[in-house]
Parts: structure tokens; C-alpha cells; sequence
């Protein structure tokens, strides 16, 4: 790579420019912009356009600088090889900014100083950990063009149906409504759920049926990971 940037932050995080992202994954930074700007508009990451100076032609242009779960939910539909890219610069970027260590002054100080680092990969290992489901789903099936249930997604992404359940209801996901899982308005206006109507051949009682669109089962894999992580933040243990 020519012309990689060096890591930005946002309030003193890591952070990750667009420029990067299409520098790394071969795609044109317009594209990388409207993918942003698309997921921005769904509520599903978080930035704010910042100016940058062209080194060459000495144009103004804008990009985003994204956290780490914000670079993977825009990667999320790119290939493995081009995720690993990402992952990969972003370890290499966070090692590079790290200040040198001082040497241990005794024996004890050098033993604390192993044991913080050996934290700090444990907790960045718990984050891939807790995406690696929803990178897993989207390989599989985000080139899915078929509605799935409630049941079919939580078996995909081998979640806990109960836990899968509290958790798209205290995400305001979906709501209970007779007895049903009901998708909140603003998700079915975002495509990511349908609901279908039907009449059981019994009883011939009529039933609403909520659906996850492909794009749905895609962005509620990434929200499941978010959710896990926070729990076991929080102490709420494993799902």
C-alpha cells in the first residue's frame, strides 16, 4: 500500500479514515462514503464528515474516521480476504501507537505489567470473538435473497432463543404483540424486516407473520455481537 495513513482518533479511540478502508479492500472511496452514509441514515454506525487536505492536488475533500465496530459493520459484505486486510492494519495501527514501555524497575513491577497486557488481549480477543458470529453470517448468507423466521436467524447465529428473544426486545427490535413477535415500524421501513399475512389450515384463524429480510438477518448479526459484548461488560455473563 503507497500511501497508507497513519491512525486518527475520535475523542482520544482509535479510529480508522474511509480513505483507509478503500485504500485496503481495492474499492473507490465514493463507494466506502455512500456505504457509510447509507448505514449512518439506518442508525446502524456513528460518524461526522471531517475535511482532509489532498497531499497531491491540494483539494479539499471529506471522509469518516470509524471505531473498530464501526470499520467492521462497513466490511461486513466484503470478502474474508479483505476483512483480514482490515483487521490486520488495525492491529498493526494500534501496536504502532502504543508509547514504548518503559523497562520494569523490579521483578513484581515487570510480573503487573505482563498481567495488564495479557488483559488487554483478552479483552481484544473477546471482541473478535463476540463478531465472529455475525462475520461467519454474513458470509453465508447475506447473498440470501429468502426471509427466514425468528427461529431459522436464531439457529443460524446459534444463539440461545431466549436470550435472542430478550434481546430484540430490549433493543426495541420487536415488541410482543398477541403472543407474536411484532418489528418495530422504523425496522420494517428499513427493509430489514417483512410481515406476511396468512390463514392457519385448522383453525383458519389469520395470523401476521414477521419475516428478517436477507438485509435484516445481516444488520441484526452485527447487533446480536454489539449486545453479547455488552452483557459480559456488564457481568451478565456468556449468551
Amino acid at each position: 500500500m503507497g500511501s497508507i495513513l497513519n491512525l486518527q482518533n475520535i475523542g482520544g479511540a482509535a479510529a480508522m479514515s474511509t480513505r483507509e478502508i478503500a485504500e485496503l479492500t481495492g474499492s473507490s472511496h465514493d463507494n466506502v462514503m455512500k456505504t457509510v452514509r447509507r448505514l449512518i441514515a439506518e442508525g446502524v454506525v456513528s460518524g461526522n464528515e471531517t475535511p482532509y487536505h489532498h497531499p497531491q492536488n491540494g483539494q479539499t475533500y471529506t471522509e469518516f474516521r470509524l471505531s473498530f465496530r464501526d470499520t467492521m459493520v462497513v466490511v461486513s459484505g466484503y470478502s474474508a480476504e479483505l476483512r483480514a486486510r482490515i483487521i490486520d492494519r488495525w492491529q498493526q495501527l494500534e501496536a504502532a501507537a502504543q508509547p514504548a514501555p518503559s523497562l520494569p524497575k523490579s521483578f513484581a513491577e515487570a510480573l503487573r505489567l505482563a498481567a495488564d497486557q495479557q488483559d488487554v488481549i483478552t479483552a481484544q480477543a473477546e471482541q473478535l470473538a463476540a463478531a465472529a458470529p455475525a462475520v461467519e453470517f454474513v458470509e453465508r448468507y447475506a447473498d440470501s435473497t429468502g426471509t427466514k423466521g425468528f427461529r431459522q436467524v436464531a439457529k443460524l447465529l446459534q444463539a440461545n432463543e431466549n436470550l435472542f428473544r430478550e434481546f430484540l426486545i430490549d433493543e426495541k427490535i420487536m415488541y410482543r404483540l398477541g403472543g407474536e413477535l411484532t418489528p418495530h415500524a422504523q425496522h420494517i421501513d428499513a427493509g430489514r424486516f417483512c410481515v406476511k399475512a396468512g390463514t392457519a389450515q385448522v383453525s383458519g384463524h389469520a395470523y401476521n407473520a414477521a419475516r428478517f429480510t436477507p438485509k435484516g438477518i445481516t444488520w441484526v448479526a452485527g447487533e446480536w455481537a454489539k449486545w453479547q459484548l455488552k452483557r459480559r461488560e456488564q457481568g451478565g455473563g456468556h449468551a
